[in-house]
């Protein structure tokens, strides 16, 4: 098998956030839950931001949600060239189902089709052995 090596900036996983990584390796989506007022917590911190609380779990969550805002890359810039094989691409902060907003790449879509409103879910894409990457994805209409 002929694999090709993935290039781009891996996220760099700490104890804080190593449980974020072992879920998207997993192809699952867990973020933080504050167990003091409910609110769902993204990205992973030490407290919770909106009741200063030290008791947050990890809960497993939708990967559903719906485009807030978006803009396309047309030229390579950032931190590797590697991304000038992804041109032009898109990325969305997505306002998730449960009530916190993430970002990310969308794929499977042309950039000007991505629109504020449109429905996307995560999927994951396998970087290495131990990463998986989410990226958003239109979320397909059921029939």
């Amino acid at each position: 098998m002929n694999e090709r090596k993935y290039e781009k900036p891996l996220p760099e996983v700490t104890p804080l956030t190593k449980p974020f990584w072992d879920s998207t390796k997993r192809h699952e989506l867990v973020v933080q839950r504050c167990k003091s007022c409910g609110r769902y917590i993204w990205y992973p911190k030490a407290w919770c931001p909106f009741c200063g609380s030290r008791e947050l779990e990890w809960a497993k969550v939708s990967g559903l949600g719906t485009v807030y805002a978006a803009t396309t890359t047309r030229i390579v810039a950032g931190n590797s060239p590697a991304w000038g094989e992804e041109l032009p691409y898109t990325i969305a902060i997505v306002d998730m189902d449960e009530g916190f907003r993430m970002y990310g790449r969308v794929v499977d879509v042309k950039p000007e089709e991505v629109e504020v409103g449109m429905r996307v879910e995560i999927y994951f894409e396998d970087a290495t052995e131990e990463i998986a990457i989410p990226i958003f994805r239109p979320l397909e209409k059921k029939k």
